[in-house]
């Protein structure tokens, strides 16, 4: 019984430790996605599916939740954005040649047509991320439509 009470002090101090070394947050200000949105053109109800689906993973600036501020579930939270970044930031839209910009397009498409995106865990705490019908057949039309110019381009090269 020592030896369990032992481990549970440890893991208490451990937890209580954590709580003081969080992992930085991924708070851009200014308009972090101007470029993409001039560039793809969403009309509103495309940015409000995005803002509310995408955003705070798949770009430099979250919007989080108050129990980010709990560890573990604060690194946690920070390993999901920072692997959502790595596969697409719209933030970081203008440093994509035309081609990454169409197949992280094209990506896009397959992910929310496959319903891979938003993710389960995502949308378990964001009931508004979860997309109706209506909302994906609204995404992937722009989507498709957004492709055209950079398809358009690489056909030129």
């Amino acid at each position: 019984m020592k030896v369990i009470k032992k481990i549970g002090i440890v893991l208490l101090i451990i937890f209580i430790g954590m709580q003081f070394y969080r992992p930085e947050k991924n708070t851009a200000s200014g308009d972090y996605l101007a470029i993409f949105e001039a560039e793809t053109k969403p009309n509103e109800s495309v940015k409000e599916i995005l803002k509310t689906t995408c955003y705070d993973c798949h770009s430099d600036h979250t919007e989080y939740p108050w129990y980010n501020n709990v560890a573990p579930i604060s690194y946690w939270l920070d390993d999901h954005i920072r692997d959502g970044k790595k596969h697409l930031n719209f933030s970081d839209w203008q440093n994509y040649s035309a081609k990454k910009k169409d197949h992280k397009l094209d990506e896009l498409i397959e992910e929310v047509e496959e319903g891979k995106m938003p993710l389960d865990e995502y949308t378990w705490t964001h009931k508004e991320a979860k997309l109706t019908e209506n909302q994906v057949k609204t995404l992937l039309e722009w989507a498709r439509q957004a492709r055209l110019p950079y398809q358009k381009a690489l056909q030129q090269d």
